[in-house]
């Protein structure tokens, strides 16, 4: 993952903010490099209810396939951190989110990764084109309207 070619905070339209308990740091006093895994899923997941509404997480419609991740500067205890989502890219089957966390306060990058999803048939367990509803919803999620229509309807 290149960091250099990362858009300004700006252009992330979804944030979530992360608690980092005592238990994620590390031997050295920072934040364990598995534990940006699970912050990255737990921007997903908000950020999926936040362009689809309400998920049902029992029902299974894309798996992560790919995360290509950049440590950039490590996260302290007590540290404020956030985790910002957007959808990069839509393909046929795929879609790409880009995720970035940060210090809330200084908005210094700590980790960026970039995240391949994949449709599946949960019967099947195979790809499928990806699905009207998902794609309508990552389509609107790209627009810098996103947001602003969100927070008019008390959404965000």
């Amino acid at each position: 993952m290149d960091i250099s070619t990362l858009p300004p905070i700006s252009e992330f339209y979804h944030s979530v903010d992360l608690q980092l308990r005592f238990n994620d740091i590390d031997i050295l006093g920072h934040l364990n490099n598995t534990v940006y895994f699970s912050f990255f899923d737990t921007g997903k997941a908000y950020f999926f209810e936040w362009i689809m509404g309400r998920v049902d997480w029992k029902r299974v419609e894309c798996v992560l396939a790919n995360v290509d991740c950049a440590y950039v500067a490590p996260v302290y205890f007590g540290e404020e951190i956030e985790v910002y989502t957007r959808c990069l890219h839509i393909g046929e089957k795929s879609f790409t989110l880009q995720q970035v966390i940060v210090e809330k306060k200084t908005r210094q990058l700590k980790a960026a990764a970039n995240a391949v999803m994949v449709s599946i048939d949960a019967d099947t367990k195979k790809s499928v084109p990806l699905a009207a509803h998902w794609r309508k919803a990552l389509e609107e999620s790209m627009s810098p309207s996103a947001h602003t229509d969100r927070i008019l309807s008390g959404q965000d």
